[in-house]
C-alpha cells in the first residue's frame, strides 16, 4: 500500500491501494505515519516526495473501512484516540525535517488534501481537483488543516473551500495558493522530483534549520488553533445531519439537513 523509493537524497513515497478511490483506511494511515515517521533519524535525505496513483492521489476517507464501522460500537475513549490517527499523520509529515513535496493526480479529496497541506509544496496536474467535502457530508475538517490551508490561501478563500465545499480545478488552486505548480496531466511526478533534486543540491543542514524556521513563524499557533478538531468531529459524529451526510453520499442523493 505504502512504499518507499530512494534516489540519493531524494525519497519517493508511494500511496497505492489498487483502487480508483485510493481512499485512506484506518490502515492507509498507519502506513503513512509509519512512512514519515521513517525519516525522523535520517539524515541522509533532502526531500520527500509524496504522490498516489496515476488517477488519483485520493478520493478521500474510506466510508465502508470495517475498522471504521467497527469504531462507532467502542467506548468514547477508544474512539477519541481512533479519531486522532489523522491529525497525528498529517503532524508527522508536517515534521519531517527534509523538504516535502506532494505529487497530484486527479481527485485530492477530504484527508487527501489534509495530506496535501501538511506537506510543504504541492505539484498537480492540470487535470487535477481539490475538494474538501467534509462539511457538505455534515462532518467537521480535522486533522489540522484548517490553519494550515488559512496560511496557504487566507481567511475568505478558505471559507469558501471548506465551508462552502469548492471543488477546485488545478489552476484555480494555483491561483489561490493552494498548490504551488502545474504539471500536465501524467507529469507532476516527474515535476515534483525535479524540485526535490534542487533542493538535494542544496547543504542538507542548512536546508533543514531554513524550513523550521519558516515553519516556527508561519504555524507557531496552530496546535492551538486546532487542538479540538478531533473532538468537534466526535461532537459532529453525534449529530441526524452526520449521519444523514454519510448516508446521502452512500445512496448518490442529495442531503437533508436539519441541524437535529
Amino acid at each position: 500500500m505504502v512504499t518507499i523509493e530512494r534516489q540519493d537524497r531524494v525519497a519517493i513515497v508511494r500511496f497505492d491501494r489498487g483502487t480508483r478511490s485510493n481512499a485512506l483506511s484506518a490502515e492507509a494511515l498507519r502506513q503513512l505515519t509509519a512512512a514519515a515517521r521513517s525519516f525522523e533519524n535520517d539524515a541522509t535525505v533532502s526531500a520527500v516526495v509524496l504522490t498516489g496513483t496515476a488517477e488519483n492521489f485520493s478520493m478521500g476517507a474510506d466510508l465502508k473501512d470495517p475498522e471504521r464501522d467497527a469504531m462507532r460500537e467502542r467506548p468514547m475513549a477508544e474512539r477519541r484516540l481512533a479519531l486522532q490517527a489523522g491529525g497525528k499523520m498529517c503532524r508527522a509529515w508536517e515534521e519531517i525535517e527534509a523538504l516535502t513535496i506532494m505529487a497530484i493526480e486527479g481527485w485530492c479529496v477530504g484527508g487527501g488534501a489534509a495530506i496535501a497541506v501538511a506537506c510543504d509544496l504541492r505539484v498537480a496536474s492540470r487535470a487535477a481537483t481539490l475538494y474538501v467535502p467534509e462539511i457538505e457530508r455534515g462532518m467537521n475538517l480535522s486533522w489540522g488543516a484548517v490553519p494550515r490551508i488559512t496560511h496557504l490561501v487566507g481567511p475568505a478563500k478558505a471559507k469558501r473551500i471548506i465551508i462552502l465545499s469548492e471543488k477546485l480545478p488545478a489552476s484555480t488552486a494555483l491561483d489561490w495558493g493552494l498548490v504551488d505548480q502545474l504539471s500536465e496531466p501524467g507529469q507532476s511526478l516527474q515535476d515534483a522530483l525535479a524540485l526535490a533534486h534542487r533542493a538535494a543540491s542544496m547543504p542538507p543542514i542548512q536546508l533543514r534549520m531554513i524550513k523550521q524556521a519558516v515553519n516556527a513563524s508561519a504555524t507557531a499557533l496552530d496546535r492551538a488553533a486546532s487542538h479540538a478538531d478531533f473532538d468537534q468531529f466526535a461532537l459532529a459524529a453525534l449529530s441526524g445531519d452526520f449521519e444523514e451526510g454519510v448516508r446521502s453520499f452512500l445512496e448518490g442523493r442529495p442531503p437533508r439537513y436539519t441541524g437535529a
